[in-house]
């Protein structure tokens, strides 16, 4: 039992003593390839066994020739171990760089492709993770490209809504000033009405502004479906009166939610206004809400004739108004953009479908206390 204790003793000294030796060279060799850390990782296994074989055949006087005989056995084992580590560092370091390739091109603008052929696990796991990074890559800048092109349609639509009223309203000035106007009661109240939509322009645009940079205040309180959506018709009937347009309260539930009165107030009341504008004369603008699997769900249906499938990703988005035909004498594309806003600051969200004769917006919002 003391010659095994001697022998482990001498072993463990040589061992430590070549790990102390291939730390040290580790710790220089750090910034340097993979092959060269691995090769020394095998050299300090094959030489902290030389080392310890050394040390226990130093000190058990083992005749030359086993000596020799264990050396070259070492040495053999060193070979094996140095080939086996060069060539598992080329074979990693070369699947690196095939992945270091890859992921080049998608940073570049381009989509990730990863490189073929067997890998670790790790760098599988890694692929993996560049993979769902470049598709979300993409998904970022589709949504860049269609958020840069609902900019330059909004400073396209506002400039010429703008541009339209301030020429009309510079028009009645002059011909007020100049003792022009026939009917001077008239122009003023037409000045009145191209004000007011122009209010109502720079209102949205600052609810928009709000809502973006999200410092949109909310007052959340309970209400009951039912007396949200009976206001919101209450409030659009004028409207649909002038458009020739009829207001269908359908199923209503009572169940509650919790919400800014205020703010859904102006969801319900966008989407009126949206469905009566886009809706023809002696056409119908339906309103329910029901209980989903998700929370309350509230929907207006409205005669427009549909909207083009390809046009349905982008009616929510800043400035969109869908075709000349179906665009209102008012109004710069922001409404449903607001809609979308405020909704999803309730953390609902907000949806639009065709149906038979026309389209139906569902804003889902989740229950009280949810």
């Amino acid at each position: 039992m003391n010659d095994l204790l001697v022998i482990a003793l001498y072993a463990f000294v040589g061992a430590a003593a070549a790990a102390l030796l291939g730390g040290v060279v580790l710790r220089l060799l750090r910034h340097r390839s993979l092959v060269a850390s691995l090769a020394v990782v095998a050299a300090v296994a094959v030489i902290a066994m030389l080392a310890g074989t050394l040390a226990v055949a130093r000190e058990m006087f083992l005749s030359p020739h086993d000596l020799t005989v264990v050396t070259v056995v070492v040495a053999m084992a060193a070979v094996a171990s140095l080939a086996t580590a060069l060539l598992l560092g080329r074979w990693v370091v070369g699947r690196s760089r095939a992945l270091t390739a890859a992921a080049r091109s998608f940073g570049d603008g381009g989509s990730f492709a990863a490189p073929d052929g067997p890998s670790t696990a790790e760098l599988d796991s890694l692929t993996e993770e560049l993979v769902a990074t470049s598709a979300k890559l993409a998904e970022s800048r589709e949504r860049e490209r269609r958020l840069e092109s609902s900019r330059r349609e909004l400073v396209a639509w506002i400039s010429h809504d703008l541009r339209t009223p301030l020429a009309g309203l510079r028009a009645m000035s002059e011909a007020l000033e100049d003792g022009m106007a026939a009917d001077s009661g008239r122009y003023l109240r037409q000045i009145r009405t191209e004000v007011e939509r122009m209010n109502d322009m720079v209102g949205d645009l600052s609810e928009l502004s709000r809502i973006h940079a999200g410092a949109l205040a909310l007052a959340p309180a309970r209400i009951r479906v039912h007396d949200l959506v009976g206001d919101a018709l209450a409030g659009a009937d004028a409207l649909a009166r002038e458009h020739g347009v009829r207001l269908v309260g359908g199923h209503l539930e009572e169940a509650p939610v919790e919400v800014d009165v205020k703010e859904m107030s102006r969801v319900l009341g966008n989407l009126l206004i949206n469905a009566i504008r886009r809706t023809p004369a002696d056409g119908t603008v339906a309103v329910s809400a029901r209980s989903g699997t998700d929370g309350v769900v509230l929907s207006v249906t409205d005669g427009c004739g549909g909207i083009p499938e390809e046009d349905l990703p982008r009616v929510f988005d800043t400035g969109w108004r869908g075709n000349h035909a179906r665009t209102p004498p008012a109004g710069a594309g922001l409404g449903l953009a607001i809609v979308r806003g405020i909704v999803e600051a309730h953390h609902g969200r907000a949806a639009v479908r065709n149906v038979v004769g026309g389209c139906r917006f569902e804003v889902t919002l989740p229950p009280a206390g949810a």
